[in-house]
């Protein structure tokens, strides 16, 4: 194949594929001849076919362009999605407007910015001393986890901690979830080598997640978790506790953690700011037992901290002074009332079907008879979890918290219309 039709190749495959988009600069001809080492003939044959082709167009005195010819190309491609942008999202979790004070936290930032000489080096591997530090005061506080900073790793979201955990744990060991909707968590393990299992009494590794075990919202009951941290002590069985959502444990009476059941010494404690905060804020945190805490100190030179250095620093001063209390407060609040309210609306619009509030009252159960295709739901700009569809029967989980107060009676109407096809 000769030289310029390679070249060519290259760059028409970048521009379908959209890797070069339109209005994106190509290389000029002698950075070209320079990048791909060919001669100045090679490339500008290849340009040369490009444009009769209608991929690029050249621009006098300023060079070759992508033209647009991709924008109708993909048009058919994405026609699907432009067609049904999801509307009433009642699938992802993600946050009220209302719920966070986005200007308060932005003053922390700016705080943080202005501590000049500390930003101009790397955050510490474990994660910022005294964001460590504030931690174990709140996490003893609140949930009763007594640990000192050097048992407690910082990181960028749960995922990229337990991919820390994993690399501690040297045994390939069985490790067991709820159930396999625990799909990120799931798929780390594996990739690491290790055999994961559900619901399994006798695998040596535990991973739960208390307040929210399955996708319904259901709470582990305080017999279940004495009869989960006895077993630890007995088998020597690693318990991992992801503390996702205790923090709008609403309904149902505060349970304690099972780090603090247990004393720590067999359970690693996982918490999150993400749901209390707002998504965009990344930072996760967990404590470790004493051998593993011993294991990462050894091999930390491994590690690069993956939380913004600088929303450690805001975050920590943020806790100090009493904010993570109250907006704690503020979300349930909100989300607690908010589920409520879609709720009744749901029994309001279809009074006879089977509708129930989860036990952390933050996502609603729907169970009922569905003779439609589940992608009517998307066609009609819906984005809802479906646990089972089987036999005509449809069961999902609605989580409400992204609509709007005044958007809750649409999003039931177009609920409805899909279900009652």
């Amino acid at each position: 194949m000769k030289k310029y039709i390679e070249l060519y190749n290259y760059f028409r495959d970048k521009i379908k594929t959209q890797q070069l988009k339109s209005g994106d600069r190509l290389p000029s001809v002698r950075n070209a001849c320079r990048i791909f080492s060919v001669s100045k003939t090679t490339v500008q044959n290849a340009y040369f076919a490009l444009q009769a082709d209608g991929y690029i167009i050249v621009s006098p005195k300023s060079g070759f362009y992508v033209s647009d010819i991709t924008l109708s190309e993909n048009t058919s491609s994405n026609a699907h999605t432009d067609r049904n942008p999801i509307i009433f999202d009642l699938k992802s979790g993600g946050a009220d407007k209302d719920s966070f004070d986005i200007k308060l936290w932005q003053r922390y930032i700016k705080n943080a910015l202005r501590q000049q000489e500390r930003l101009l080096t790397y955050s510490e591997v474990q994660g910022e001393y005294d964001l460590r530090e504030t931690l174990c005061a709140y996490i003893r506080e609140k949930r009763n986890v007594i640990a000192s900073p050097s048992r407690i790793v910082v990181g960028a979201g749960v995922q990229c901690l337990i991919n820390i955990l994993c690399s501690l744990i040297k045994d390939r060991q069985t490790v067991s979830f709820p159930d396999r909707s625990f799909i990120q968590g799931i798929s780390v393990f594996e990739d690491y080598g290790f055999e994961v299992h559900t619901r399994d009494k006798d695998a040596k590794i535990i991973y739960v997640s208390p307040s929210h075990m399955t996708n319904y919202g259901d709470v582990m009951p305080i017999k279940r978790r004495l009869e989960l941290v006895r077993y630890s002590e007995k088998t020597g069985s690693l318990v991992i506790e992801d503390d996702y959502d205790n923090d709008f444990m609403y309904q149902t009476k505060p349970t304690p953690s099972l780090y603090a059941l247990s004393g720590g010494d067999n359970v690693v404690y996982m918490g999150s700011f993400s749901n209390v905060l707002i998504p965009g804020i990344r930072i996760s945190f967990m404590v470790l037992p004493p051998n593993l805490a011993r294991e990462f100190e050894k091999n930390s030179y491994k590690y690069a901290q993956t939380a913004s250095k600088t929303e450690q620093i805001a975050l920590c001063q943020y806790i100090r002074d009493g904010h993570i209390n109250a907006q704690t407060r503020r979300v349930r609040r909100l989300y607690t009332a908010k589920t409520k309210e879609f709720y009744d609306e749901i029994k309001n619009q279809m009074p006879e079907l089977d509708a129930h509030i989860g036990e952390n009252g933050l996502q609603v159960k729907i169970r009922c008879k569905f003779e439609g295709d589940i992608k009517d739901f998307e066609k009609n700009g819906i984005g809802v979890c479906i646990n089972k569809h089987e036999n005509f029967v449809i069961e999902m989980v609605l989580i409400p918290s992204a609509i709007d107060n005044d958007c809750i009676g649409m999003a039931v109407a177009a609920l409805k219309k899909v279900l009652k096809k």
